[in-house]
């Protein structure tokens, strides 16, 4: 609980049922939960699946301090940075991703893999997170493949095509 709150303290999104505590429904759509940033961080590959138990102690940790110094009763029924307001958490978040913090590094860390997730989908194949109606790519209209699973440009960003295409390239877009 305490991950996906801060990964909803980072792309907030709504809740998932009236009784969500972790995702605050602080926007409407699906947010970092809802794109996948636990499964993220939890994956191997992103390098963080062994220390996300002390991680979210840290949190929590820090959600305790806070409510002391800010005079909160935390709800003793969720973990403390679950049971903080979404402004409280944000203002906390601001507090450890601030420059000079000496946590800041890991904080950010953390909160990167919030914004992978809901940007790129990046647990996943981009196909399968289309095909899933990924909150992230969804919202920012990424587009799907051609029907050959090919991504294609016919229009080029700038209004004109900036390079030629080297001529070993494949059909596929890939070099040789």
């Amino acid at each position: 609980m305490t991950l996906e709150a801060y990964a909803d303290t980072i792309i907030p999104g709504e809740q998932r049922d009236p009784g969500d505590r972790a995702v605050a429904g602080a926007a409407s759509g699906g947010g970092a939960v809802a794109s996948g940033a636990v499964d993220l961080m939890l994956s191997p590959e992103g390098g963080l699946a062994g220390t996300l138990d002390s991680l979210a102690e840290g949190l929590n940790e820090h959600a305790r301090d806070y409510g002391t110094r800010t005079g909160l009763d935390l709800d003793p029924a969720v973990p403390p940075f679950v049971a903080l307001s979404f402004a409280d958490r944000i203002a906390l978040a601001r507090e450890l991703l601030a420059p000079g913090h000496p946590e800041q590094e890991l904080w950010v860390a953390l909160a990167m893999f919030s914004a992978m997730a809901w940007d790129t989908g990046a647990h996943m194949s981009t196909t399968d997170a289309l095909a899933s109606d990924h909150p992230g790519l969804t919202q920012m209209g990424f587009m799907p493949p051609d029907p050959d699973g090919a991504w294609r440009f016919p229009r080029f960003s700038y209004g004109r095509a900036l390079a030629a295409i080297h001529p070993r390239t494949t059909p596929r877009g890939d070099p040789q």
